[in-house]
């Protein structure tokens, strides 16, 4: 059943000039599937590079919504219209403009994780892995306002030693890898590397574990593309990694000869697992869930994040 699906998604996708993008923490089965796989930014960036007519994003809405900013001329679709994002979700477009008339000379600072709204809204956007390069970037003098997620908006203040407002949003599944999971892990693999995101509850003691003993390479914070990228780099076998468990599936894939365990195997999204590969292969043959923006809000959208990809 599944191999005759994937056959029909292959064909449709050559009819309709199509390009399929899966997020890290998608499906094992929509990953080997899709023609490019990675965190939400890169992937937007992936398909603006293509001939594609048609985007189809296997993610959550603002991912999609990142891609119709970026590619104004593409199709987008989403194949579940309910994939959202509870760290997107975390603040709202009043929250954002009443921070903003209380300090009204501060940079707004935007985590790729929001709404076309939030980002219109917004001076800059930063992904987990750029964030403390753009904001080291911002003039020194500046106040800035972090939105939303209060554990990355921490880390990124520590790293910087900025004067930053955090605002308290935080992704759910994230933010429920604490110390408890962490120090359970540390006992459980004592000779592994430890991989964690830093939307994670446990980043900031991590990232002070980090600090305070340089002489260890044993805790990397790390973007979901940093992990990635880093374990080639490595002499270690054995990883532990704090994020959503989706990621394990391209872990495994590309380094076979490593061992991976999550730090907790309750770090899934319910989000990110609702596209199936019925859903995509709805989705690529009667063309839905399209996502539409008004030209206004992609013009103004677009802005922090070009100001970004400037940095």
């Amino acid at each position: 059943m599944n191999n005759n699906l994937i056959q029909k998604i292959n064909v449709l996708k050559k009819e309709k000039n199509a390009i399929i993008l899966a997020h890290n923490y998608q499906r094992p089965e929509i990953q080997d599937v899709a023609d490019f796989v990675g965190d939400s930014l890169g992937l937007s960036k992936q398909a603006a590079s293509t001939n594609a007519e048609t985007i189809v994003f296997c993610g959550v809405h603002f991912m999609a919504e990142t891609a119709a900013i970026i590619s104004p001329n593409k199709k987008v679709l989403i194949p579940e219209l309910n994939a959202g994002c509870s760290l997107a979700d975390s603040i709202s477009k009043e929250q954002l403009v009443e921070l903003k008339k209380q300090y009204p000379e501060a940079v707004v600072v935007a985590y790729i994780n929001t709404t076309a709204e939030i980002k219109t809204l917004s001076d800059y956007c930063v992904t987990s892995s750029n964030a403390v390069n753009v904001v080291n970037a911002i003039d020194k003098d500046k106040l800035i306002i972090f939105l939303p997620d209060k554990f990355l908006g921490n880390y990124v203040k520590r790293v910087t030693g900025r004067d930053i407002i955090v605002f308290d949003g935080s992704c759910h599944v994230h933010q429920k890898i604490g110390n408890v999971e962490f120090d359970k892990a540390e006992k459980m693999f004592p000779n592994s590397e430890f991989l964690v995101h830093p939307e994670c509850g446990c980043s900031s003691s991590c990232m002070l574990k980090s600090l305070n003993h340089p002489e260890s390479t044993k805790i990397k914070v790390l973007s979901t593309e940093g992990m990635v990228n880093y374990i080639p780099k490595s002499n270690n076998k054995s990883f532990v990694i704090a994020t959503e468990v989706g990621i394990l599936h391209r872990l495994n894939k590309f380094y076979p000869e490593r061992e991976f365990y999550p730090v907790s195997e309750n770090s899934i999204c319910e989000y990110m697992k609702m596209i199936t590969l019925e859903k995509l292969y709805e989705s690529l043959l009667h063309e839905k869930f399209e996502v539409k923006l008004p030209a206004e809000t992609i013009e103004r959208a677009r802005l922090p994040i070009e100001r970004m990809l400037a940095v």
